[in-house]
């Protein structure tokens, strides 16, 4: 079961590790020291995440990652210093909880370097009982809400085109993803 966090002071105390899987990995948007290959354990990434608001709106939803329960999931830990700790929560917070789709957690997250180290992580789990939560959607509805997407952050068809090419240059592949992304390279421009 993931930690809750107990209290905001917690969360202030000594340097802070963050755990990136979706665009986090190629936008951070905050200050960090060190950028670690990373490993989770106990859930999967997948796009279980009706977007409202960056990739989408409620009338047309985008699709965008969430954590899901079981598995592992490979992607990046930050390590912020302890000085851009406040700042840097306080950023994620109106970054992943514009909507409150995400838990806010800490997890043990392995760190895929050479001492093979354990940290407690911030990380941003989907709430299944969220009015967003997609849950286990086929490929072609993914498809669907992907091409429809687009919100404040733009096209959701960019957002998993980037996300995989983030997880290309960590050297691992996605296999859902990739396949996705490989039939949004593959379809015709459409006229809208």
């Amino acid at each position: 079961m993931p930690a809750k966090i107990q209290s905001e002071a917690e969360l202030f105390k000594g340097e802070l590790w963050v755990f990136g899987y979706g665009s986090l990995m190629w936008r951070p948007g905050f200050t960090f020291t060190e950028q670690v290959p990373a490993r989770l354990i106990g859930e999967h990434r997948a796009l279980c995440v009706y977007s409202f608001v960056h990739r989408g709106t409620p009338e047309k939803p985008g699709l965008v990652l969430g954590l899901d329960r079981g598995g592992a999931c490979r992607g990046i830990a930050f390590r912020v210093a302890e000085q851009h700790r406040t700042a840097t929560v306080a950023y994620l917070r109106a970054r992943e909880q514009v909507t409150s789709v995400y838990r806010e957690v800490v997890r043990s997250v392995w760190l895929e370097n050479e001492p093979r180290q354990r940290v407690s992580a911030l990380v941003y789990v989907v709430d299944r009982g969220h009015v967003q939560y997609a849950g286990r959607l086929s490929l072609a509805e993914q498809l669907r809400h992907v091409q429809q997407g687009h919100g404040q952050s733009g096209a959701n068809r960019d957002y998993v085109i980037a996300t995989v090419k983030a997880i290309e240059a960590e050297g691992f592949r996605d296999r859902p993803l990739h396949q996705l992304a490989l039939m949004l390279h593959n379809e015709t421009p459409q006229h809208r």
